[in-house]
């Protein structure tokens, strides 16, 4: 088969297409899907720039986020079947292979039924933006309906479907976008006050968004000094979910004083820890955003489709920053 290998870290150029053997179904709950399409995210760049989690297991097909049909299964599985369309998240960080490829083998309890309503090319940038945000909303920052919620970069891959699970919950949002196109963007997507934090202090235009109180949750998708720069604009004994390793400059002693509860969202970790049962409940949530998606209640936005040959073009737009949604490779 056809698969975008990287055979050491670096810029874009490292990912090359070759041919490598089709993948094997060597387990019995294992099955043989073919890859219609594959979600670029943000943690494939950092991989390819500074390696894998298995830097001894080399050459890497990097791609966590799939969708294809299952062309064959192992004798214990009972979920799915030959001609079943599917998505998940699983592989790609360098020990089990990705889905920069034509294959890929996947345990079935790890996929779920693909979203009969959209594309395969949506379905494939869903899984890994979807878990995040659910788990980081729901399951850290335990949303409630009513509650007021800071989301920032809205129009990025989490931040967009992040918006809209916060207003299925019953909550009000207001987001951090970069040019009025995409505040008009978050609008469409339920957010009530778009920020344009290149013009506006976000942490003020917050405070003001919410009479002097701040929001009750505030998720931080962006990293560096963001969220220390969001505990003012979050009240006392609210919550903040970050995604990314906080800065080394983060005033500690702020979000202390204000007795908050700081948490951290990283959905790889069933994968890096071998967590078998927490990621068949990660494939639970995808099966009841697939029951979202269909009644038109969540939406996946992709920005661009690139042909799986153009992988390090794919890098190159992702590093470059201002993407709207998600970027998405096509195995045909």
């Amino acid at each position: 088969m056809k698969a975008v290998l990287m055979t050491r870290a670096g810029e874009p150029e490292v990912l090359q297409v070759a041919e490598v053997p089709d993948p094997v179904i060597l387990q019995e709950t294992d099955m043989r899907v073919r890859l219609k399409a594959a979600g670029v995210n943000p943690i494939d760049t950092k991989l390819r720039q500074r390696g894998t989690f298995y830097p001894d297991r080399m050459p890497a097909i990097l791609g966590c986020d799939g969708a294809g049909i299952v062309e064959s299964v192992g004798t214990a599985v009972q979920k799915f079947r030959p001609g079943d369309e599917v998505y998940f998240c699983n592989g790609g960080i360098g020990g089990h292979p990705g889905n920069y490829a034509e294959w890929a083998i996947v345990p079935e309890s790890f996929a779920a039924h693909k979203p009969a309503s959209i594309s395969f090319a949506e379905a494939a940038a869903a899984p890994l933006v979807l878990i995040t945000a659910w788990e980081a909303l729901y399951d850290r920052a335990r949303l409630q309906p009513g509650q007021r919620a800071l989301i920032h970069a809205g129009a990025g891959g989490v931040g967009h479907v992040a918006i809209q699970l916060a207003k299925l919950q019953g909550a009000s949002v207001c987001t951090t976008v970069s040019t009025p196109e995409k505040a008009d963007f978050v609008r469409r997507l339920g957010a009530t006050y778009p920020i344009l934090y290149k013009t506006t202090d976000f942490a003020k235009a917050t405070l003001d968004w919410t009479q002097g109180q701040g929001v009750d949750i505030t998720f931080d998708t962006v990293g560096g000094t963001i969220l220390g720069q969001s505990f003012p604009a979050t009240q006392i004994y609210g919550d903040l979910v970050t995604i990314l390793e906080p800065d080394p400059s983060t005033p500690w002693k702020v979000a202390r004083t204000r007795n908050q509860r700081i948490s951290f969202e990283l959905m790889l970790t069933p994968m890096l820890q071998g967590l078998v049962e927490e990621q068949k409940a990660q494939a639970k949530i995808l099966e009841q955003c697939a029951r979202l998606i269909d009644k038109g209640e969540l939406k996946i936005h992709v920005d661009r489709t690139f042909p799986l040959a153009q992988a390090a073009d794919a890098h190159r737009v992702l590093e470059a920053g201002g993407v709207t949604g998600k970027l998405v490779l096509l195995t045909e």
